[in-house]
């Protein structure tokens, strides 16, 4: 039986078929999966979802598994040799912010106890069911507090992206097997 999916799924792309069924909208609160989505959302301002799906592999490669501890730990030396490869946007603004972010994460950690129980101080646990929408209230009010902490490159628009490849934030249609 065929499953009803999203309008904007394409089946003959693998990749966006992938993440539309195994990852977008569906929550999850693992601290190493949500700072690599922290990592990809920070790369992926300005471009397509769709370019970061593809350089992610990549993207783990050069980023230490996506580390956080060893990304914190990142020092000039590191950040010319990620400047120098290829397979990944080679932006240095966008680099040092995810070492700065990635030590801001692990004080968020430490503060409370983990970044999904730092989401939650938003949230309340509550899934958000919206579409249409490319920020919210919610998104502008985390940005604002993370900035606060020290966060850079994060904007609502960015953090409403975050929100619903995390799970968040389920912008699945009605009709759509994952809603």
């Amino acid at each position: 039986m065929d499953k009803t999916r999203c309008h904007w799924f394409d089946e003959s792309n693998e990749i966006i078929s992938k993440y539309h069924d195994e990852e977008f909208g569906i929550l999850n609160k693992d601290d190493d999966y949500l700072f690599e989505i922290l990592v990809l959302v920070n790369f992926q301002t300005g471009l397509s979802w769709e370019i970061m799906l593809k350089k992610r592999e990549d993207f783990r490669i050069a980023f230490d598994g996506f580390d956080v501890k060893k990304i914190a730990g990142y020092d000039e030396k590191r950040i010319e040799e990620l400047l120098k490869n290829e397979n990944i946007i080679r932006n240095k603004n966008k680099i040092k912010a995810v070492i700065n972010n990635a030590k801001v994460f692990i004080k968020i950690q430490e503060d409370y106890g983990s970044f999904y129980d730092y989401i939650k101080t938003f949230t309340k646990g509550q899934i958000f069911h919206e579409r249409g929408l490319t920020e919210s209230e919610l998104s502008r009010t985390m940005v604002k507090d993370l900035k606060k902490k020290g966060m850079k490159y994060l904007g609502p628009i960015t953090m409403y992206s975050y929100l619903q490849t995390i799970g968040v934030i389920n912008s699945h249609e009605e009709d759509c097997f994952l809603y």
